[in-house]
């Protein structure tokens, strides 16, 4: 009987011991290394979770839209009064939804479009990857009810659905942007955006449902001190756990285990030694070092113009590339597939001096066959420097293009845009993007570019002193 007790007591060891292994051993340059490699890895991950705690699972953040599977709408047209995100758009409202697709899932129902108006849903997962789209380009015109299930979903497909998306993880964003012709469009716009729509699968199916909100996911609340530190392990961990690790990757965590990151699995840092957490400390460090630097080098200038391409899409789009996803999150994330939208930016005039409305007027002449070539459309926006916001001016415009009201083109379809603080004139102001009386720079926005705008990428004119 006294060894049947050892034994079993041996046996709970062996089993508490399985489920908490110990620390791999590991030196401090190796734990350095796997630090920055992890803290690469991870951080599109974090920074995309920051929008999801603070958008879908903490009411006081400042930026708490709705929890999850509610879609909220944004029927406002961004200006100079909007500051809570750089680089803001006016070309469109946004839409927004972040599924939660644990409990079962989730559909999206888009009306018919019928004036050719551009919108799309970019469908964005929780490591930053674009999984696909509905909108325009990808889906057409055609209403349509699009379901959205995780990765262990098996059930029927009801009656009605254009498409089943599935998911690797049971999180997902999907964010709409509904073209707006300009301020005349603004009822009309609003109008397409309600009838936009989510329900579960249950309610599609007739079913009734209690409205009761669900318990947020058991990822720890964000804090930015802790995402910055060791601690970032017990983040990649919890988010990890969403979904399964995908094959490609199994060869990656078995590495990245020799410093605690295991899915699903508490990190406790107390079980390392002082010397490998200031190792894992100085190698977040370095990633992060590294993937700013990287932030800068996405693309290349021609004509002052940066074109940046491969920095986002879908998982095979990016594969093996995570220091470039992790550059493209810190400059901009949730940036679209190249074949969705294009974005050329400048600071720089044809003399490679930085733009300044303070000191000079400038002129961007587009040759007949030389504009964005773009299926939706174009536009040209106006940010002030260091600030990347939109500026107050007298016509309230804040973005030109394609879709301008009253826009002159040249007897030879080609095009000036004048960009300056002053207003042109009566014969030239259909044709002004009033500039920032300081540095500034420029974001062109081209909406489902042409196929020959991507192989090679279209250059975007030299923007001119005006003599």
């Amino acid at each position: 009987m006294k060894n049947k007790i050892i034994l079993s007591i041996l046996a709970l060891a062996m089993a508490i011991s399985a489920c908490n292994p110990k620390p791999k051993e590991i030196t401090a340059n190796e734990a350095k290394q796997i630090a920055k490699e992890a803290y690469i890895y991870a951080y599109p991950m974090l920074e995309h979770y920051k929008m999801m705690f603070a958008m879908a699972m903490y009411p006081e953040s400042g930026a708490y839209q709705a929890p999850f599977n509610v879609l909220t709408n944004n029927s406002k047209l961004n200006g100079p009064e909007d500051t809570i995100i750089v680089r803001p758009n006016n070309d469109t409202f946004y839409s927004a939804v972040w599924f939660n697709l644990s409990a079962q899932p989730q559909i999206l129902t888009v009306p018919a479009i019928t004036d050719g108006r551009y919108y799309s849903f970019q469908i964005i997962d929780m490591y930053t990857h674009n999984i696909d789209y509905i909108g325009t380009r990808k889906t057409g015109f055609d209403a349509g009810a699009y379901m959205f299930v995780g990765p262990d979903w098996k059930g029927e497909t009801p009656e009605g659905i254009s498409k089943v998306i599935q998911s690797e993880g049971n999180f997902l964003l999907a964010l709409g942007r509904t073209q707006v012709f300009g301020p005349d469009d603004v009822e009309i716009a609003k109008d397409v955006i309600d009838q936009y729509g989510v329900q579960s699968l249950n309610a599609y199916n007739g079913l009734v449902e209690a409205a009761v909100i669900g318990e947020n996911p058991p990822i720890p609340p964000y804090h930015p001190e802790k995402v910055s530190n060791e601690h970032f392990i017990s983040y990649l961990n919890a988010l990890m756990a969403t979904g399964p690790i995908h094959p490609t990757e199994e060869a990656l965590f078995k590495r990245f285990a020799k410093i605690g990151i295991q899915p699903g699995q508490a990190y406790h840092p107390e079980d390392y030694s002082p010397e490998i957490i200031a190792a894992i400390r100085e190698g977040i460090d370095a990633g992060r070092k590294e993937l700013i630097d990287a932030s800068t080098q996405l693309g290349v200038r021609k004509n002052g113009w940066q074109q940046i391409a491969g920095a986002f899409g879908t998982r095979t789009a990016m594969k093996e590339k995570y220091l470039t996803r992790a550059a493209a999150a810190y400059f901009g994330l949730w940036g679209n597939d190249l074949e969705e939208a294009f974005y050329p930016e400048t600071t720089f005039d044809t003399d490679k001096e930085e733009l300044n409305g303070s000191k000079h007027d400038y002129i961007l002449h587009f040759e007949a066959d030389e504009l964005p070539p773009a299926k939706a459309f174009w536009s040209l926006t106006m940010y002030k420097l260091p600030e990347q916001l939109l500026i107050e001016n007298e016509i309230d415009r804040y973005v030109i293009g394609s879709a301008t009201k009253g826009l002159k083109y040249n007897e030879d379809g080609s095009l000036d845009v004048y960009i300056q603080k002053e207003n042109p004139g009566r014969d030239k102001v259909s044709n002004w993007l009033p500039a920032h009386d300081g540095p500034f720079s420029l974001q062109t926005r081209i909406y489902w570019p042409e196929p020959s705008a991507l192989a090679p990428l279209y250059t975007m004119p030299a923007v001119q002193k005006k003599l």
